[in-house]
């Protein structure tokens, strides 16, 4: 099972969405304080459908109290700019993948402390936007189970 974190995301549409992706994949989904929405936002629930009861969610109430949780896992931070491609992590079960806001994505100290572990989806650098949350969330999340063939109950 992978974990999937989101830092303070803003969009209640990207959260049901990369919601209903952890459902489909067992992932874990974590949700770091502060976030711009409430769990009763109508587009959270419409993106996430009918997968709410299903979803395995942590929420975190810090940032600090998030980085305690997670103190000796195996942790990779999502971020633009980085000169480490996502598909060169040897991604194994349990692995934390963190992604920052949707606008100001992973925050500068975090990035710091953590840069031997920081890693980006590769896009052109002709526009000044990266990815959708969700898109990103998907993207490196189906590498890892890819290079996990797909170890995931799919009712076979």
């Amino acid at each position: 099972m992978f974990n999937i974190v989101l830092i303070s995301p803003e969009h209640p549409g990207n959260v049901g969405n990369i919601s209903r992706t952890c459902v489909l994949t067992e992932s874990r989904l974590h949700l770091i304080r502060p976030f711009k929405f409430d769990f009763s936002d109508k587009s959270l629930k419409k993106a996430g459908i009918d997968y709410w009861d299903k979803l395995d969610l942590v929420v975190h109430d810090s940032m600090e109290e998030f980085l305690e949780y997670i103190n000796g896992k195996n942790i990779y931070l999502i971020e633009t700019g980085s000169d480490k491609n996502y598909a060169d992590i040897s991604y194994k079960d349990g692995d934390y993948l963190i992604f920052g806001r949707e606008k100001e994505g992973i925050d500068k100290k975090i990035i710091e402390k953590f840069k031997d572990r920081v890693y980006t989806i590769p896009m052109t650098k002709n526009m000044d936007r990266s990815l959708n949350l969700a898109n990103s969330v998907a993207i490196v999340l189906y590498e890892g189970l890819r290079q996990n063939n797909f170890l995931i109950n799919r009712g076979d």
